[in-house]
Order: structure tokens, then C-alpha cells, then sequence
């Protein structure tokens, strides 16, 4: 681990945020240095601790999404709870919540209250639809921001159903979103020395990574069909079966890749037709393409495919599962998967932090921590007596 002090360090973020994108945020900026302190409710954690496959009881999506976090309890909805927020905001950069909006208000801890304490604090509000609007009050999820922005809609075979990813596409684009978002709100309280309030709505930063469909449509009328694995801007780009039973994907961007692909699979007669020249014709012509290249891959095992395409540097990838990417030597040269030591299960692997600094690196200090085990800690820091904390457990505040 690196001893050079992280370049978020001295930033303290409040993490009041449940499944997944708020939380995410303040996992990436405790990946570079940031002390994030992570609020649960006392009786209803986290319910990214009981997502998806366990061991021990012990939930792995949360050790994964609460690293580098610490961990305490309170009940905002208690005047202990309230009174807490409050003096812990004091202290704080950045809270990130996910409630409903007025939920926050309801409590005696909007904006107002926020500010009052804090005119620093940069406040991130995270929902599904964002802060206002007719929709502002629905509950939501990833999946609906999915289906909303268009993404099912194009997403999946032209004969079959939309299809959703089968993991938290929409939170995940969310939550580095809101990270970006946190920081620039960060550099403006360089210049105004003022906080300010994020309203992250989860709908939106997926609608921006699709990229040009509104302005086509809008300019042209060109509605985006489901194409599978073929693109409207080139071809061949596909997924291919190999002889030995496994995938690779291709794609030629390039029109010179293109070429290099057609003379590799020996069909160097298809680069002078007339809609070659271009990919969106070349795609308009994919049956063609995609014929010439499948049986080609078909008639070879994938390691034949793969060295081949690499010695006529064309572009393929296999196609791979969780087994193979933890064998990649590309992913083990960048160290993108590295093993945490966790005292409830032993080494941990996981994803890495997002990117690399050549001077100031992150790094992940722990994997997620139980369930309010730093309250004691966090409190007594504040200045809380153990009578004071003993009051507040009798409550019901902690």
C-alpha cells in the first residue's frame, strides 16, 4: 500500500444511502482517501447486505460496496438521531442520501437544517427521478431509469422482448455520476467557500451515456431499433462461435480493421464492393459480413481465432465469464482485481479502485465493516460520553 497521503484525504462524506448508486458514490471517493462514514438504521440496515449470494451469513455485494467505509447506526427519524446528524454534519464535506424527497424535511433535516449547521456541507440528493417533477415522489429503482431512457428499448434481439441488464446498470452509471458530481460541487466551494445541493436523478446519467439518440431523432426522425450485437454504424460486429464451443466478439470500427478482417478470414474480394467504403453501409450489409466471418471463426478452436486476429492486428476479445477474467493477463498486469483481508472471511478478492494516479493512488483500506461497528468510535470522536451513548441505545437513537 502506497504511503503517499490519498488526494481525498481530510474529506469527510456522510454515506446516509441505500441500494446502490448513492452508496457507490461514497465508495469511490473512500477508494482515494475520503473518511466516509456510513449511516444505517439500527433495525433496517443496509439491504446491500442481503443482496445476492452469502457466506458465513455474512452478505459479499456489501463487502464490496462498503469498503473503505465506517459504520455506525442511527435512527434520523429519533430527536437523538436528529440532534446527531446535525452535530456529525457540523463535521462533514459531503452527505449523500436516497430518500424519497420531503423524507429528509419530514425529519427536521432538509436543506435548511443542513446548511444552518453546515454552509459548507455539499448536500447529494440521489433518487430515481429527482428532486421535482411529476414523478418526483414515485418510488423507483435502476431497472425503471433502464427502461425510461430508452436503454431496454434498444437493448436485445429485433424479434424479441427488451431486455434489462442483469446487474445495476442504471445505479452504477448513477453512482460514478454522482462522485463527478460531489467533486465539482467540492471545487466550487474552493472559489465560493459555500456548499451547495447535488440533485442526482438515477434517470438521467443513463439517458447521457446512450449517446446521440435524442439528437438524431430530433433532427432526423431515426428512431434506434433493436439490432442484437450488430451496430447501425459498422459492420462486421458481432459475437462468434468458435469450434471449440466458446465466443469471441469482433469490431470493426476502423475501415481499415475492417479490411484486415475480410483478408484474414479470405474474403479480400468483399473490400472493393461499392458499400464497403463506409460502415453504416457495410452494416446495412451485415448478413453478408457476418456470414463470411462466423464461418471462418466456426472452423477454428478460439486460441486459432485470437492469435490470428492479433497477427493480422485486427480487433477481438473472447468472450469472457468471472473464471476468465480473473485469469486475464491483461487484468492481472493492471492489477484491476486485488485481494483485501477481511477479519469475518479471510482474503477477500474485488475490483480494484476505478483508475490509477501516478502520484497519489487510492487504495482499499478494508472491505465493508458490520453493521454499526464503528458507532462507539464515530461518537466518542464527536464527543459523546458512554453515558451519553448508553442514553441514546435506550432511546433508540443508535
Amino acid at each position: 500500500m502506497s504511503t503517499t497521503t490519498p488526494p481525498l484525504a481530510g474529506l469527510r462524506v456522510l454515506d446516509l444511502a441505500t441500494l446502490f448508486a448513492g452508496p457507490l458514490a461514497a465508495t469511490l471517493l473512500g477508494d482515494f482517501g475520503a473518511e466516509v462514514i456510513k449511516v444505517e438504521h439500527p433495525h433496517r440496515p443496509d439491504p446491500c447486505r442481503g443482496h445476492g449470494p452469502a457466506k458465513h451469513g455474512v452478505g459479499l455485494w456489501w463487502k464490496v460496496l462498503g469498503r473503505n467505509k465506517r459504520t455506525i447506526t442511527l435512527d434520523l427519524s429519533t430527536p437523538g438521531g436528529r440532534a446527531l446528524l446535525l452535530r456529525l454534519a457540523a463535521t462533514a464535506d459531503v452527505v449523500i442520501e436516497n430518500f424519497r424527497p420531503g423524507t429528509l424535511e419530514k425529519w427536521d433535516l432538509g436543506w435548511a437544517e443542513l446548511t444552518a449547521a453546515n454552509p459548507r456541507l455539499v448536500l447529494a440528493r440521489v433518487t430515481a427521478f429527482g428532486q421535482f417533477g411529476p414523478s418526483a415522489h414515485r418510488p423507483g429503482f435502476g431497472t425503471l431509469a433502464e427502461a425510461l431512457s430508452g436503454f431496454a428499448a434498444i437493448t436485445g434481439e429485433p424479434d424479441t422482448p427488451p431486455t434489462l441488464p442483469p446487474f445495476g446498470l442504471a445505479d452504477s452509471v448513477a453512482g460514478l455520476a454522482t462522485a463527478y458530481a460531489v467533486l465539482t460541487a467540492l471545487a466550487a466551494r474552493e472559489r465560493t467557500g459555500a456548499g451547495q445541493v447535488v440533485d442526482m436523478a438515477i434517470i438521467e446519467p443513463i439517458l447521457a451515456v446512450l449517446g446521440p439518440h435524442l439528437t438524431w431523432y430530433d433532427q432526423l426522425g431515426h428512431v434506434q431499433e433493436r439490432t442484437g450485437n450488430r451496430s447501425q454504424n459498422n459492420a462486421p460486429r458481432n459475437t462468434y462461435r468458435t469450434a471449440d464451443g466458446r465466443w469471441v466478439a469482433v469490431s470493426t470500427s476502423a475501415q481499415s480493421v475492417a479490411e484486415r478482417v475480410m483478408r484474414l478470414v479470405g474474403r479480400p474480394e468483399l473490400i472493393a464492393e461499392p458499400w464497403f467504403a463506409t460502415g453504416a453501409d457495410r452494416a446495412a450489409h451485415a448478413d453478408v459480413l457476418d456470414e463470411a466471418v462466423g464461418s471462418w471463426i466456426a472452423a477454428r478452436t478460439r486460441a486459432e481465432v485470437l492469435a490470428a486476429f492479433e497477427k493480422a492486428e485486427a480487433a477481438v476479445a473472447p468472450v469472457q465469464d468471472v473464471r476468465d477474467v480473473l485469469a486475464d493477463p491483461q487484468y492481472q498486469a493492471l492489477r484491476t482485481v486485488t485481494t483485501v483481508d477481511d477479519p469475518e472471511l479471510g482474503p477477500l478478492r474485488m475490483q480494484n479502485v476505478l483508475f490509477r494516479l501516478s502520484a497519489t493512488p487510492g487504495a482499499i483500506r478494508w472491505a465493508g465493516r458490520p453493521h454499526g461497528a464503528d458507532t462507539e468510535a464515530v461518537l466518542t470522536e464527536l464527543g459523546l460520553t458512554p453515558a451519553e451513548v448508553a442514553a441514546l441505545r435506550t432511546e433508540g437513537a443508535l
